[in-house]
C-alpha cells in the first residue's frame, strides 16, 4: 500500500523552481528516469541515441508551447544534474512508447456544480489508477510564481503535471484516453498539456493550451473552476469533442463517450470503464439532487468497491501477474472554491485524506490537516 506523498513547494521564476525541484528531488528523478529509459529500450526498441534525438525534439516543443515549461525543465536539469533532454523524454515517456501496449491504466474523474454542493462550491476528484510501486516516486509539487500565482499538483518524478489546481480557482484531472489516431513522433506531449492548462490563470486560457495544438496521444481532460463552470474534453490527434455537465455532475472515466471519427482502442478493456461514470453518477444523485453534495459525498464515490477489485475504488487483482497489476495509487478531492486539496493513498477505503490549503501552503509552519478516517483498517 502507499504513503502520504511528500510535499514540495518551491517558489520563484520558473528556472528557480525548476533548479529547486531537480535539487529536492534528484533522487527520485534518477530513479524514474531508469525506470522509464529501461521501458524505452526493452519495449520500444529505443537507443540511448533515439530517446537524446527525441528529447532534444520535445524540448523544443516545449520552448514553443509554454516557455514556463521549458525553463522549469531548465531549471530542474540543473538540480538534478540530469540531461533537460533527457528530462524532456520523460515527460513524453507515453509519447516514446506509443505502440508497445504500454499505457497509464484506470482514472475516474467527476466533478460537482455549485448548484449541487451544501455551500455552494465547485467540487472536483479524481482517483488515479496506476502500478503500486510507482507512488515511491510520486509527490505534491507547489510551486508559487514571482507574481504570486500558485499551483499544486501530483506529479511523477522529472514531470511537471497531474491532477492540481491554482490560486484562480481552476482545476484539472486527467483520465487516459487511446485511439487508432494516436501516433508517435512530432507535436505536444500529453503531459506537457496538463501543465499548459495548470499554468492557465482562466478557463479560457486553459482551454487554448489544449484545442488549439498539434496534438500526438489521445486523452481526457476535465476542467471545472471556482465561478461554478466544467468542461471535459475528449482529446485526440486533430479531433477533440465537449462534454458538459448534466444535473450539475460531469463524471468520465477511460473511453470515448462522444461520437468521434476514430476507432476506440481502450474502452473494451479498461476494467470496468463502461460503468464507473454511470456509477459515480448513481452514487450522488440522491445528494445532487437535494443540492447537498459535500466533499464526503465524494469521498464515499471515490472510496467506492463495487465490482471488486476493478472498482472505482480499485485493489490489486490476484489473478494477474504482479508486474501488471494496477490499483488506485492516489485518491484526490479539491474544492476548487475555497482552493482545498485533499489527498489519499490508495485504495483510499483504506486511509484518511489530509487536507491541503493552497492559500496558506507557503505560510511558515503550515501543515496539512487530517479528514475523512478510513472506512476499513488497511491491513483488513
Amino acid at each position: 500500500m502507499t504513503t502520504r506523498p511528500a510535499l514540495v513547494a518551491v517558489q520563484g521564476d520558473h528556472h528557480d523552481m525548476g533548479e529547486q525541484l531537480g535539487s529536492r528531488t534528484a533522487d527520485m528523478i534518477a530513479r524514474n528516469l531508469d525506470a522509464y529509459h529501461a521501458r524505452f529500450r526493452h519495449q520500444a526498441g529505443l537507443a540511448d541515441a533515439d530517446i537524446d534525438r527525441w528529447g532534444h525534439r520535445y524540448y523544443e516543443v516545449a520552448r514553443a508551447y509554454d516557455p514556463a515549461i521549458a525553463a522549469m525543465l531548465e531549471g530542474m536539469a540543473v538540480g538534478s544534474g540530469q540531461s533537460v533532454h533527457r528530462l524532456a523524454a520523460l515527460n513524453a515517456r507515453t509519447e516514446l512508447l506509443y505502440g508497445t501496449g504500454y499505457r497509464d491504466e484506470g482514472c475516474t474523474s467527476l466533478s460537482v456544480l455549485p448548484t449541487r454542493t451544501a455551500d455552494g462550491h465547485t467540487l472536483l476528484a479524481q482517483n488515479w489508477d496506476w502500478h503500486p510501486e510507482q507512488a515511491d516516486v510520486t509527490f505534491l509539487l507547489a510551486t508559487r510564481d514571482t507574481t504570486g500565482f500558485t499551483a499544486l499538483s501530483l506529479t511523477e518524478a522529472g514531470m511537471l503535471a497531474k491532477s492540481g489546481l491554482n490560486s484562480a480557482g481552476l482545476g484539472i484531472c486527467a483520465n487516459l484516453l487511446v485511439s487508432d489516431r494516436d501516433t508517435g513522433g512530432d507535436g505536444v506531449p500529453y503531459h506537457f498539456l496538463l501543465r499548459g492548462a495548470l499554468n492557465a490563470p482562466t478557463m479560457s486560457k486553459a482551454h487554448r493550451k489544449l484545442l488549439p495544438v498539434k496534438r500526438i496521444s489521445s486523452g481526457n481532460i476535465m476542467l471545472a473552476d471556482a465561478v461554478g463552470e466544467a468542461v471535459d474534453f475528449e482529446l485526440a490527434p486533430d479531433v477533440f469533442a465537449t462534454l458538459l455537465p448534466e444535473d450539475g455532475l460531469l463524471t468520465h472515466a477511460n473511453h470515448f463517450i462522444a461520437d468521434l471519427p476514430l476507432t476506440d482502442l481502450k474502452g473494451a478493456t479498461s476494467a470496468l470503464t463502461q460503468l464507473r461514470p454511470s456509477r459515480a453518477r448513481h452514487l450522488l444523485a440522491p445528494a445532487a439532487a437535494a443540492g447537498t453534495v459535500r466533499p464526503a459525498d465524494v469521498v464515499a464515490v471515490l472510496r467506492d468497491d463495487w465490482s471488486h477489485p476493478d472498482g472505482i475504488c480499485r485493489y490489486p487483482d490476484a489473478d494477474v501477474p504482479l508486474a501488471d497489476q494496477v490499483c488506485t495509487v492516489y485518491s484526490v478531492v479539491m474544492d476548487l472554491s475555497a482552493r482545498t486539496f485533499w489527498i489519499a493513498p490508495g485504495p483510499p477505503r483504506e486511509h484518511a485524506y489530509t487536507r491541503w490549503d493552497l492559500d496558506t501552503l507557503f505560510d511558515h509552519g503550515a501543515e496539512p490537516a487530517v479528514d475523512f478516517p478510513p472506512e476499513v483498517p488497511a491491513d483488513a
